[in-house]
Parts: structure tokens; C-alpha cells; sequence
């Protein structure tokens, strides 16, 4: 037999008949097996290819992300899900009889999760239920066969309806993904193919034939209407019959021609009085379009091609198709652009995210061209904080001692007694006081101005940070031999006035030895060496909190550390993820150096002791809409890990509370704290505030639960149960603060302050309101 004998007899012939579905054999039942041993037996596979395990192994581990097993562990996990089954006797074997290849793949929902495993979170899990329940049907696969494989691909549907009666061409290669084997192979069957060589448990059907007006219903609603069609045909006319059956049977139409990214949109399903093609064609219908010659269609094509602005290159191509080219040349780049621009369209159009008609374009040419680039934003700097360093003094000298009892302390002496008050901490550094000085009086007043955030309940926050610096200012006078006596307000005359504190001279006040840390005392986020408290540092704080007038619980067994550091980061991730709370977290950051300089208050967020990978990590939840979508998914858990490896380095955690309710304990319990966070400074402990969750809890257990929906309401509910389980509260006292301790080394840096003189004010003598 000579050369071209032995080519004939092996050669194809291509026809409509050609295999394009693949047969599926589940082992499991025992007819499939005896079909699957009988395929093996007539020498027809030419290769088996058998990644199950592999797969399986695969699918246990995205399953639990955070699982890292050795080979010996996933081994065995997936000999457990098999469930003493062979391998080979699990899941389905797919023959594709086109390439004699058997695939052994996992069973159909373990298929799709594996598969579309990467899809999440751009689809969610019940996105993509939604999605595998739709029909999608192509007309078209030239253009449309890229779409198709594309929607497949991304699981934009599970049912398809192919259709085109046209055979591949070689000069189709320019812009069909397939094969120099594949010429002369129905364009269904090539599209059908690749879509079940992605997914073997997908349900097409092909019209080999193309459309037809004979199956142009049976194409759409045969079976069950489709719920979404993609129109790419180059007939003129069957563009416009099979709209006109789109819009009569409510099916929405999506339509790319590889041209400037030019998408057409028609939901017919939501306008069914919508004119076809946006009315450009002037209500000329599909049967008056029949009868129309070549010559005839083509102001009609113009029309829908959108004449006024044709790219350079369509003008060229439409003036020599016919001459110097024989049909409409498209590209390859313009094919995948469109595929991508279908899928993406179609699948918010079938999720009910986009409900519009209209034309779009995505237009390389336009969008990427010389002139068009997009203004970047500088890399972050990672360069050191703002803040002030603290080893130098930060403060002035305290007022002179008085030289006889007719001293006074002058406007010079109230500013350094205000400077030292100022050093006090406050909720995200808002530094809500104001001062004003009559005499030898000084009015400690909350700053109106201060902006309402829903963690400082019933102005907690604010009298804390107020009692802080009222416990500074007494300190700084003692030191400089001035006695000073506090009253406390507010009254109903003058609510804003938390007290007044009266100096005087005192030749015998002793100099309080706290007061030489008020310019070290700062937060110290630093994790620090994992060591157990010292027991002589734990009784000099809680000896400290009970001359205070207060109560400090510390916890340092292992166990409640970690499980309050489970806690903490259930808050911590609720604060971001709460709406209101997260404007309010956003609001007290400042995100760069001239930020810091020109608010002198805020959280500088280089002073937060991020390395790279976090700090991009809270510059990222900056933004809200894509938090949104976290929150709506039940994500975030990443957002719990902070407070948990802070809480394993801590030596303790500690919460101070004091008897009483309202202004007057918090403004109390600030002055303790504020004593209390200057022991632990002078023992060279670290202190870092975990605030947030207490003043939520009290929030809650009041029932003023505005800015908090139902959902975040249960989950501190649940919280405060774990809370209390590890630190047990008293009916009659207010929780002032929740903070860990460390031996970390001191930070190098501390929140900047604003000027004095923006925060004390100088008036005549004080008013009798509070008498």
C-alpha cells in the first residue's frame, strides 16, 4: 500500500457525527463498573490519567486553610475520606473518546468545590449555588466560543445550548482557541469539547445545524427557557429573529463584537416593550431584514456598529472586505477581551447585581494609550514614626516651688501644670479636654468639639481621659510643693465642667515619686519576651490600684491569656467589621507624616509597631465597600490574629475597676489608672490598652444599642459571657480598662500632643456653679 493509501484509510472525515460528549463511569454501581472494565478491554484507551488522590488532597486542604500537614498526615486524611473504598472505585471516569483519554475525576460536588475553589471570594459559595442552576445559551461560536468557555470556566452557568453551523477553518486559528487537528471539526463540537474537558458533570447541548426560525424556540425555551442568551451570529437576520424571540419569551441578550470592546446589553427580561438593538435599527424587523440584499443591510450594520466613531482599523476593514480581504477580520486579543467582558457581565446580570440595558465599551485603545496612565500613589513610607522621641524631657520644668504663702502660680506656672496633664492618655489619643485657669484655679472641661463615637459610651472614654490628667496635674503641683484639692462636678448649670482643682501653697507636700515617669509613661504595643509576671511587680500594682480606691484582676495563667486573647480578637474583628465602629477606628488613624504634624492628636499609624505585611494590611481595611462584602460573607478571622499573638507574648492582662457608676467614677477611675499605668512604667513594664470590648459590653448591658445591629449585639453578648468567665465583675462597679503587661523594652517613640496653648484658656475668677 503506497503513501497515500495508507493516509486515506487513516484519515477522518469531519462531520456532525464527531464524539463531543464524554462518557462517565462511576465505578460504584456495579453496571458502570462491568461498562468501565469493558471499555478497558476493547484496547481503545490509548491513556489513563489518574490524579484523584492528588486532588482529594487538594480539596481536605482548602477545606482548612490554616491546616498545614506533613505528606504522612495528608496521606491519611485522604485514605479517612475515602472511607475504606479502593481509589480507584471512587468518584466517576470520564472517557473522552476524541482524544482515547480516561480521566479519573472526583465525584460532582466535590468537582465543583475543588474547581471553583479559587473563584472565592470574587463569587461566594452561595453565589455560585445560584449560578449552577442557570441556562446559557450561545449562538455564534466564533466570538462566542470563547464565551462559552469562559462561562464554563467560571462556573457562570451549568446547562449551555450551543449553536452554529459553521466547520473550523484554518483561518479561524487566528482567534479560536483549538487545534491545527481540530480543521474541519464542527465549531459546537469544538466548544463543546473544551467546556467538558473543564467540567465532565456539565449539561450541553449542541444544534450542530446552527439557527435556524424552525429551532429558534426549541434553542431558547426547549427543555426550559434559558436564562440568559449570548448573541454573536454574523447574519444580519437571525440577529434580529432571535431577538425578537428573546424579547417575546423575556430573556435578556448580551451581544460583544469585537469592536473598541463594544458590549451590547438588552434585558428584555425586565423591559419586554425594550426595541431591539437599543432601537438602532429603526424598527425594522427581522422578515423585512430577509428580504433585504447585501448592499441593502449595510447602513443597518453601520448603525448597530455605531458609525460616528469607528476605530481606525473598522473603517479600513469595511472599505476591503471584498477586495483585498474576504470576510470581517477579528483578533484574538478582541475575542478574549469580549469572552471576559461576557462572563463578567453575565454573571452579576444572573446574580441580579446589574440590572441595566445600554451599550458599553472597553476599549484598549482608549483606556491604554500614551497620556491615559493612572496617577499612582507613592509606595507608603515605612520610615520611623512621627511621634516624638521620648528619652529626652518632653516637659517643663513643674511650677517653682512657692518662696513664701503669698506665692502665686502665674500663667507661666498653670501652663507646665497643664503641659504635665496633658501627657495622659486618651481613647485614640483625642485628647478631649479643655483648661481653663482663674487664679489660682484651674476648670478641667470636656472639649465640645470632640466628635460622638459610639465606643465612648455615655462619655466614659472622656472622663477617663479627664481623670488621667487630673491625676498629672496633682502630681506635677505636689512635685513642685503646691497642694492641690479636687472638686468634681459636672452640675446641671454647666455640664461640661468635670471639676476644679484649687492649689495652694504647701511648704510640707512631699514630691510624689510617680511623677517622675509622667514623661515616660506611653503604650508600648511591642510584643516582648514570653515571661511570667514578677510576683513582687503584680503586688505593687494591686496595692497601687487599692489606695487608688480601685480593683485590678490579673490574669496570668496560660490558658486564660489565650483564651482572652480569643476574645480580644473576636472584638477586635467585630470593631472592624461593624460599620459605625470602623469610621470611628479610620478617624482616629493618620496615615502619614504631614497628617500627624498638622492634628497633633490621633493614632499615628507608624507608632502601631506593624511590620510591613500588617501595616499593608490595615492600610487595605481603610476601605470600607471591600470590608462590606468580608463582612457579608462571614469572613475577617484574619482580623483576630493580632490580639492573639499579643496576648501569647503578654506576662499578663489586666482590668482595673472602681465602685460607682456615671462621670464622677470614670473620672475617678482615670486618676487611679493614670497611677496605675506610672507604677507599671517605674517597674519597666510595658502597658497596652484592649479598651473597646469593655465599653461595647456596657453599651449592650444598657440596652443604648444604637449603631449596633442585632448580629454584632449577640456576638458581644457571647463575648461578655466568655469575658466574664475569665474575669468575673462586681454589680456595683464600672470596668475602666482592660490591658496586657509585658517586659517589652520601651518604645522609642510616643503620640504627639497638641500645644498648650490650644487646650488653656485664661479667664477672670471662677464661677460659684459648682459651689
Amino acid at each position: 500500500m503506497n503513501l497515500e493509501a495508507h493516509l486515506g484509510a487513516l484519515t477522518q472525515t469531519a462531520d456532525n457525527t464527531a464524539p463531543w460528549q464524554p462518557r462517565l463511569y462511576a465505578p460504584v454501581e456495579p453496571e458502570q463498573r462491568s461498562a468501565l472494565t469493558e471499555l478497558l478491554e476493547r484496547g481503545v484507551v490509548d491513556s489513563v490519567h489518574d490524579t484523584c488522590a492528588d486532588q482529594l488532597a487538594e480539596l481536605l486542604s482548602t477545606r482548612r486553610p490554616d491546616w498545614h500537614p506533613d505528606d504522612d498526615e495528608l496521606a491519611s486524611a485522604v485514605t479517612d475520606h475515602l472511607g475504606g473504598r479502593p481509589p480507584a472505585e471512587y468518584g466517576t471516569w470520564a472517557w473522552y473518546a476524541w482524544s482515547r483519554r480516561l480521566v479519573h475525576v472526583l465525584p460532582p460536588a466535590e468537582h465543583r468545590e475543588l474547581r471553583q475553589s479559587r473563584n472565592r471570594y470574587k463569587i461566594t459559595a452561595e453565589e455560585q449555588n445560584l449560578l449552577s442552576r442557570k441556562t446559557v445559551a450561545v449562538v455564534g461560536l466564533s466570538v462566542g466560543a470563547a464565551s462559552a468557555v469562559t462561562l464554563a470556566q467560571e462556573g457562570v452557568g451549568d446547562r449551555f445550548r450551543l449553536a452554529d453551523f459553521d466547520l473550523l477553518s484554518l483561518s479561524n486559528l487566528n482567534r479560536l482557541r483549538a487545534s491545527v487537528a481540530d480543521v474541519g471539526l464542527p465549531k459546537v463540537v469544538i466548544a463543546a469539547r473544551q467546556m467538558y474537558e473543564i467540567d465532565p458533570y456539565l449539561d450541553i447541548t449542541v444544534w450542530p445545524e446552527g439557527l435556524t426560525e424552525e429551532n429558534t424556540d426549541a434553542f431558547l425555551a426547549g427543555g426550559g427557557r434559558t436564562d440568559l442568551l449570548v448573541e454573536e451570529c454574523d447574519d444580519m437576520y437571525l440577529k434580529v429573529h432571535v431577538r425578537e424571540r428573546a424579547r417575546a419569551l423575556g430573556i435578556p441578550v448580551l451581544m460583544e463584537t469585537n469592536e473598541r470592546g463594544m458590549l451590547d446589553v438588552e434585558r428584555f427580561d425586565l423591559e419586554p416593550e425594550r426595541p431591539l438593538l437599543h432601537g438602532l435599527l429603526q424598527g425594522v424587523a427581522a422578515a423585512k431584514v430577509k428580504a433585504m440584499s447585501t448592499r441593502e443591510k449595510l447602513p443597518h450594520l453601520l448603525r448597530i456598529l455605531g458609525q460616528d466613531e469607528p476605530s481606525e482599523r473598522l473603517v479600513s476593514s469595511l472599505v476591503e472586505t471584498g477586495k483585498t480581504i474576504s470576510s470581517w477580520p477579528q483578533l484574538a486579543s478582541g475575542v478574549s477581551l469580549g469572552a471576559a467582558l461576557v462572563t463578567d457581565t453575565a454573571r452579576r446580570l444572573l446574580l441580579g447585581q446589574f440590572t441595566a440595558s445600554g451599550r458599553y465599551f472597553v476599549d484598549p485603545g482608549t483606556l491604554i494609550r500614551e497620556g491615559a496612565e493612572t496617577s499612582l500613589t507613592p509606595a507608603e513610607p515605612t520610615s520611623e514614626p512621627t511621634a516624638e522621641v521620648a528619652s529626652p524631657p518632653l516637659l517643663l520644668p513643674p511650677p517653682p516651688p512657692p518662696s513664701n504663702a503669698g506665692a502665686t502660680l502665674g500663667e507661666e506656672g498653670m501652663r507646665r501644670l497643664v503641659a504635665h496633664g496633658i501627657q495622659a492618655p486618651s481613647g485614640g489619643n483625642s485628647q478631649p479636654w479643655q483648661f481653663m485657669a482663674h487664679d489660682e484655679a484651674l476648670d478641667c472641661r470636656i472639649d465640645a468639639a470632640q466628635p460622638q463615637t459610639l465606643l465612648d459610651f455615655e462619655g466614659c472614654a472622656t472622663h477617663l481621659a479627664i481623670g488621667a490628667a487630673v491625676e498629672n496635674i496633682h502630681l506635677a503641683a505636689q512635685a513642685s510643693g503646691w497642694a492641690c484639692h479636687v472638686q468634681y462636678f459636672p452640675t446641671p448649670a454647666d455640664p461640661g465642667l468635670m471639676c476644679r482643682l484649687t492649689f495652694s501653697s504647701a511648704a510640707d507636700v512631699a514630691r510624689p515619686a510617680l511623677f517622675d515617669w509622667i514623661e515616660h509613661r506611653t503604650t508600648n504595643r511591642s510584643p516582648g519576651p514570653v515571661r511570667p509576671l514578677v510576683e513582687s511587680h503584680a503586688a505593687a500594682l494591686t496595692d497601687c490600684a487599692t489606695e487608688s480606691g480601685a480593683r485590678l484582676h490579673l490574669v496570668t495563667d496560660r490558658d486564660q491569656l489565650d483564651e482572652m486573647g480569643r476574645v480580644l480578637g473576636a472584638g477586635d474583628r467585630l470593631r472592624i467589621l461593624s460599620p459605625q465602629l470602623h469610621r470611628d477606628m479610620m478617624s482616629e488613624l493618620r496615615w502619614d507624616p504631614e497628617e500627624t504634624r498638622r492634628t497633633r492628636d490621633g493614632i499615628d499609624v507608624a507608632t502601631l509597631g506593624l511590620d510591613d505585611v500588617d501595616l499593608a494590611g490595615v492600610r487595605l481595611a481603610r476601605q470600607w465597600p471591600g470590608l462590606a462584602f468580608v463582612r457579608r460573607i462571614g469572613g475577617g478571622k484574619a482580623f483576630e490574629e493580632s490580639a492573639g499573638k499579643a496576648l501569647a507574648a503578654s506576662s499578663a492582662v489586666g482590668c482595673l475597676t472602681i465602685p460607682g457608676k456615671g462621670p464622677h467614677a470614670f473620672v475617678n477611675g482615670g486618676r487611679a489608672l493614670q497611677r496605675l499605668w506610672l507604677t507599671a512604667t517605674s517597674l519597666g513594664l510595658g502597658f497596652q490598652p484592649h479598651t473597646s470590648l469593655l465599653y461595647l459590653f456596657a453599651r449592650v448591658e444598657s440596652g443604648s444599642e444604637t449603631g449596633l445591629d442585632a448580629t454584632e449585639t449577640n456576638v458581644l453578648r457571647t463575648l461578655r459571657t466568655r469575658f466574664t468567665a475569665v474575669i468575673p465583675g462586681k454589680p456595683d462597679e464600672v470596668e475602666l480598662m482592660l490591658f496586657r503587661l509585658s517586659y517589652a523594652s520601651p518604645p522609642t517613640t510616643r503620640s504627639l500632643r497638641r500645644p498648650v496653648d490650644s487646650v488653656l484658656q485664661f479667664g477672670g475668677p471662677p464661677s460659684r456653679s459648682g459651689a
